[in-house]
């Protein structure tokens, strides 16, 4: 099976891409792929309880769902430590979560280590 990166950089704003990146997630691990998420800009707002809850995109479903399906399959979070400060998170944004602040070189090692990548 395949190694998967899903960078996402699309927040709250936009439900529906911000679903669909965690449904096609979801849906990789389902079928036995390893997946790993890279949230960076508006998307490590994704992450945060009020979004969770609360973002639904049209067609691509509940996020917090998604989240839940990734989580339970083993999928893995990196989140872009200077996109979080830059939006006011700290360490509680990932406490609890399988989740971790990287820097662009995580980015890039996990990018030469991906079979495939996509970007939402």
């Amino acid at each position: 099976m395949s190694q998967i990166l899903i960078h996402v950089t699309t927040g709250p704003d936009d439900a529906t891409k911000a679903a669909l990146s965690f449904l096609v997630a979801k849906t990789a691990l389902a079928e036995g792929h390893e997946v790993t998420l890279f949230l960076a800009g508006e998307g490590v707002r994704l992450l945060s309880d009020e979004n969770l809850s609360s973002v639904e995109g049209l067609g691509t479903g509940k996020l917090q769902e998604h989240y839940e399906a990734i989580v339970a399959a083993g999928g893995k979070f990196f989140l872009s430590g200077m996109s979080a400060k830059a939006r006011g998170f700290g360490q509680a944004l990932i406490d609890g979560r399988p989740a971790e602040f990287a820097m662009p070189d995580v980015l890039v090692r996990l990018l030469v280590e991906a079979d495939k990548t996509l970007t939402y």
